[in-house]
């Protein structure tokens, strides 16, 4: 590990005679109760990820807000309030979900670019933590939604510090020619802008440069690049009280040791680990004396879930091996959308699987869509029909992200806490998504007509 400590396995998904487990609970144990596909989320994966960040941002009074878009789930937001986390929202919905769930409305951190003026409207009235302001305009018009509202709001600037993060250029966001935050050169210019105007409070500088960010240097460059603004504003009179590090935090996709899924490690021994990144930000920004907020979510979350989906045909052409399965893009769309490659472990139904052995193939889904498949060219021990297959590390943008293409409706999503499991998301009906749509006048066998 990168701070020299062994840290324990995490009791979060593992194998017993060929059967997977969800921390004491068989999947298809689970599989029996709610069908497949589903997803399934560890309790104990969450909250020793949550701790871990928790105590290695420690030391710099770190504030943690969980960034909601990585899984809006209920139950997991709760689990994450209950340990005391804030949020970081992207959206009015995600503002209402955070607080459902228990995170108090000075706990929440309000990000994204495109903000409405009823978004704004109703985080004010709610009295969050900060805004963190992406645009010029963005500025104008929360101004003057706070002076309608004779509200101040309190605002952090998000820079574009222009440092190039590594990662897939889809999830990248802090060079240049992406739409999130403001040139750092612009910064001095609009705080003081912000300290002039009528319903706005400047207090820091926010960053975030990506996602599922692979060695330390992008973060060194990110929060040196934050110590010299901050010691620039101040030279000019401003006050700087508050820096918003964001996340980018990353998750292990690594294929998982036999016995144990990438869910149940601490991340792959390349990656930046919590206590290495927060080695970083001390280094850097210990001194400042501003108070210090991080935005994690993928590295809370990827590993504590995993897509469960059962084999219904073993299809063989003369240059291709398919495992046809009852789960589907739409399901989770990131091997599609992002080229994204998430390790399956086999949960055999004639006992343990032969991982002496390996049959290389793609897992499809039945979406009529050739990008439709959950891996391809993978390499899995013997599998057949009625076989289940746990896509792991699915924890982060999975559920959040499904939609009901093919009129197949959501799957349902399970949490896990020791030997007991519940349904957190039935699955959907597909009556309901019938009843939500309805024929104009001139279609309807029961009117009049025009």
């Amino acid at each position: 590990m990168a701070d020299g400590t062994a840290h324990p396995p995490v009791p979060g998904f593992s194998r017993r005679d060929g059967r997977l487990l969800a921390e004491k609970v068989p999947l298809a144990t689970i599989a029996e109760a709610v069908g497949t596909p589903f997803y399934c989320y560890s309790s104990a994966v969450l909250e020793d990820r949550y701790n871990r960040f928790a105590r290695a941002f420690a030391p710099l009074g770190g504030r943690i807000c969980y960034a909601l878009k990585a899984n809006s789930n209920q139950a997991v937001i709760a689990t994450f309030a209950r340990l005391g986390a804030g949020a970081d929202i992207v959206s009015g919905g995600e503002l209402q979900r955070a607080l459902a769930a228990g995170i108090p409305a000075e706990r929440i951190v309000f990000a994204g670019v495109g903000k409405t003026r009823d978004e704004m409207a109703l985080a004010l009235r709610g009295g969050i933590h900060q805004f963190n302001l992406e645009s010029e305009p963005e500025l104008r018009a929360l101004a003057g939604v706070a002076q309608e509202l004779g509200v101040t709001a309190p605002v952090v600037v998000r820079i574009n510090p222009d440092v190039a993060s590594g990662t897939h250029h889809k999830i990248a966001t802090g060079h240049g020619d992406t739409k999130f935050g403001i040139p750092w050169n612009r910064l001095a210019a609009l705080a003081t802008e912000i300290a002039v105007t009528p319903g706005l409070s400047f207090m820091g500088i926010a960053v975030h440069i990506g996602s599922q960010i692979q060695d330390l240097a992008p973060f060194a460059s990110a929060y040196s690049r934050l110590a010299e603004l901050v010691a620039s504003l101040r030279a000019a009179g401003h006050t700087v009280t508050r820096l918003d590090l964001g996340g980018g935090f990353p998750a292990s996709y690594d294929p998982p040791a036999e016995g144990l899924s990438a869910s149940g490690r601490q991340g792959a021994d390349d990656l930046p680990t919590p206590e290495a990144i927060a080695g970083v930000a001390r280094d850097h920004l210990a001194d400042l004396g501003c108070e210090i907020t991080i935005e994690p979510g993928r590295a809370l979350v990827a590993e504590a879930g995993c897509l469960v989906t059962r084999v219904l045909y073993v299809k063989e052409t003369e240059s291709k091996r398919f495992a046809i399965v009852d789960g589907a893009m739409n399901d989770l769309i990131r091997p599609t959308l992002y080229g994204a490659r998430h390790p399956i472990l086999v949960d055999a139904s004639a006992g343990a699987p032969d991982d002496t052995a390996s049959i290389v193939c793609d897992v499809v889904g039945p979406v009529c869509e050739t990008g439709d498949y959950l891996a391809e060219d993978i390499s899995l021990p013997p599998h057949r029909a009625g076989d289940l297959l746990a896509v792991m590390s699915a924890g982060a943008y999975g559920a959040v992200m499904a939609s009901t293409y093919n009129s197949r409706p959501l799957v349902p999503e399970v949490m896990v806490h020791g030997q007991a499991f519940a349904v957190v998301r039935p699955r959907g009906r597909i009556a309901d998504l019938i009843a939500a749509e309805s024929l104009p006048p001139w279609l309807d066998p029961g009117s009049a007509g025009p």
